[in-house]
């Protein structure tokens, strides 16, 4: 039963983060204050967390979805006793300090997500619960079981009303992912207004459609929010959302209001607020000491489950060492001795292949040897070509729901490495990134690289947390031909070279294809995109290593005339036109430059041996919009690329040719060029 201790807990947790939001005069008090209770009923009494190890690897996970209240998790941080010293607490949104507006990944702090945007947490906590129960399957034994953790959230109105979240929930609700538990901050309030305004659909029967367990509480109560985790706890084949009713901006003059959501109280409402909370002192930051005793008891109780869990593993240890081996490589991130000995090289000059039939080549044979990879696609595997082949689907174990025709593997549980996302892009990313985020699995999503306009979001967010995901995005430029605008790309290369930490890779035949597969898998501090056409591309001589972004294909005797800098399909045209204009005694370079954030990490010497800043006449081809290619151009240079339009439905043929991607046409234009600087 709760106890004045556990009240006053909560108002220390409450006034803490008022004045941490007061003294930076910038931040969200209404989530801390009404969500309190049941943040604190959850960290206290349910969640399995040491903060002495935030890293243990069968902790619970937490994840604040409703980001705009990051006091609440940095108070019960500090609180609870993990790396987070009250100096921090006091710098609040300030630069450089670990308390950012926003959470931001820190899991060495506890935190184990940026969140922020809304309906992100809770997306990809559905990935992290999905990690969980693919390596339950994989290595839990009977009598052993290593791997047996919760996935927890606080989510608020505005994360309910994001696409992605009910995108998410819904897959969730399929896979039945009984070990995730969400707590629903049902206040009723958004920024802006009353959610009567916008948002007044029937919560509980929506998510009961969804396949989810749900039940409601009220919020305010610990010993009832108690109550409803352990009671979610015990379903094994739904994920929960806890309803909780709560009243926002609690015990603050704005109660109940949208005032208290996005805006700091001022000084005489904090007072006030501390006085209607019966708080001890009015002092800023006071915390009572029989409150942080209570708190920073979570250190010993955490110690205690880890140590239970390290003695269970040892035992496993004993008895299956093999697997214990695995278990400790998989969760330190590094891959298995020879992953890569099966990834296929394509001999020049062979049958054209188009580089997403390469990428499936590769990815299958790395697949043989890297147990932990998993991944899927929005409904595309037969497009994408990313189907891992006998490796299972991740499903449902507790239903028999679902046409099983043309599963891709025998198997089908949670051990499955075939992710079926559905169409369903933008949870398809952020739950990879979930995946990600746990640990343990090496994951990769995959759609039509028109559809990552979806995807961006949690693309950006992955590229800030410099997760190493894997993203293959096929059907690359107009060469989709008849199928048209709408599914012909054209400025979305360019988007995705936009978002920092984002490497992008976009290959020009087989071999480089592979080449991008090696560098995707050994990248650990942030995600790749592979960009791969859905045509048939020869397979050229010398094309291979991409690991620097840039390098020279093919060269003229001597100093070049020109330079034709390609990425992708576009490169065998520079190939071909380098013939034409040998045959007309010009001499050309050719420059495959499949990355240019892996050409920027080169040296300067390197990149001027590549690009030599005397040869000036620079021709650039890609078959998407020319932004940001005149920095390889330069000033003296020309962009053969679509400006101002988009594609067209016609055969492949007929669209290049319509478009200027001819062989003729970027010899011509390189002439042009020369004659230009001569003249």
């Amino acid at each position: 039963m709760a106890t004045a201790l556990d009240q006053l807990c909560v108002n220390t947790i409450r006034s803490l983060s008022i004045d941490a939001i007061q003294q930076a005069n910038s931040g969200h008090p209404g989530l801390p204050l009404g969500a309190a209770p049941m943040a604190y009923a959850l960290w206290m009494h349910v969640l399995r967390h040491n903060p002495a190890n935030p890293l243990w690897p069968d902790r619970d996970r937490f994840i604040l979805s409703a980001g705009h209240g990051s006091m609440l998790l940095y108070s019960l941080l500090f609180l609870t006793g993990y790396d987070l010293p009250l100096d921090e607490i006091k710098r609040f949104r300030q630069w450089d300090s670990k308390t950012p507006g926003h959470p931001e990944r820190d899991p060495a702090r506890g935190i184990e997500i940026t969140t922020g945007p809304l309906g992100q947490g809770f997306a990809h906590g559905v990935g992290v619960a999905m990690a969980e129960r693919f390596l339950a399957a994989r290595f839990n034994r009977p009598g052993h079981a290593i791997v047996d953790h919760h996935t927890y959230a606080i989510a608020g109105d505005g994360d309910l009303m994001e696409g992605v979240a009910r995108e998410a929930a819904s897959l969730a609700g399929h896979l039945g992912l009984g070990k995730l538990i969400y707590l629903y901050d049902s206040n009723e309030i958004s920024l802006a207004a009353s959610t009567n305004l916008t948002f007044t659909e029937d919560v509980a029967q929506a998510f009961g459609g969804y396949g989810w367990h749900v039940l409601g509480v009220d919020g305010m109560d610990v010993e009832a929010v108690v109550h409803a985790l352990e009671a979610a706890k015990s379903v094994a084949d739904k994920p929960s959302l806890i309803i909780a009713r709560t009243k926002i901006g609690f015990g603050s003059p704005k109660a109940g209001t949208h005032g208290v959501h996005g805006s700091p109280l001022n000084a005489d409402e904090v007072l006030a607020t501390k006085r209607a909370l019966g708080y001890p002192s009015e002092e800023p930051f006071f915390v009572p000491p029989q409150a942080l005793e209570r708190l920073r008891g979570a250190v010993s109780r955490g110690k205690d489950l880890e140590r239970d869990w390290q003695e269970r593993f040892d035992a496993y240890a004993k008895k299956f060492p093999d697997l214990a081996a695995e278990w400790t490589r998989i969760m330190a991130g590094k891959l298995p001795e020879g992953w890569d000995k099966e990834i296929p090289s394509f001999p020049a000059g062979g049958k054209p292949i188009a580089t997403r039939t390469a990428g499936s080549q590769a990815i299958n044979a790395i697949a043989a040897r890297v147990p932990e990879l998993i991944g899927g696609s929005a409904d595309l595997n037969p497009s994408t070509n990313t189907a891992l082949k006998g490796a299972g689907d991740f499903q449902n174990p507790f239903s028999a729901n679902g046409d099983r025709q043309g599963a891709v593997g025998g198997e089908w549980g949670f051990g499955g490495h075939n992710l079926h996302f559905g169409v369903r892009e933008h949870a398809m990313a952020a739950i990879t990134s979930g995946l990600s985020i746990h640990g343990g699995v090496v994951p990769f999503a995959a759609t039509f690289l028109t559809f990552s306009d979806y995807m961006r979001p949690s693309i950006r967010l992955a590229a800030l947390m410099g997760l190493p995901v894997v993203y293959v995005f096929t059907h690359d430029s107009i060469g989709v031909g008849e199928d048209g605008p709408t599914h012909q790309p054209i400025e979305h290369a360019a988007a995705l070279r936009s978002i920092p930490n984002l490497t992008v890779i976009r290959p020009a035949d087989a071999n480089e294809t592979a080449s991008a597969w090696r560098l995707a898998m050994t990248r650990r501090d942030g995600p790749v995109a592979l960009l791969l056409t859905r045509q048939a591309l020869p397979i050229l001589t010398g094309t291979g290593d991409v690991a620097r972004g840039a390098y020279v294909l093919a060269d003229a005797d001597g100093k070049p005339d020109v330079i034709l800098i390609a990425s992708g399909s576009e490169v065998c045209l520079a190939i071909e036109a380098r013939e034409k204009l040998a045959a007309r005694k010009v001499g050309a370079r050719v420059v495959s430059m499949p990355s240019w954030e892996m050409f920027e990490r080169q040296s300067p010497e390197y990149r001027d041996s590549v690009l030599p800043p005397g040869v000036t006449a620079r021709l650039v081809i890609e078959a998407g919009v020319p932004l940001g290619w005149h920095k390889y151009a330069g000033s003296a240079g020309d962009v053969l690329a679509i400006e101002n339009r988009f594609g067209a439905s016609a055969p492949i043929k007929v669209v290049m040719e319509k478009l200027g991607f001819t062989a003729d046409n970027v010899a011509a234009r390189a002439i042009a060029l020369i004659e230009r600087r001569r003249g």
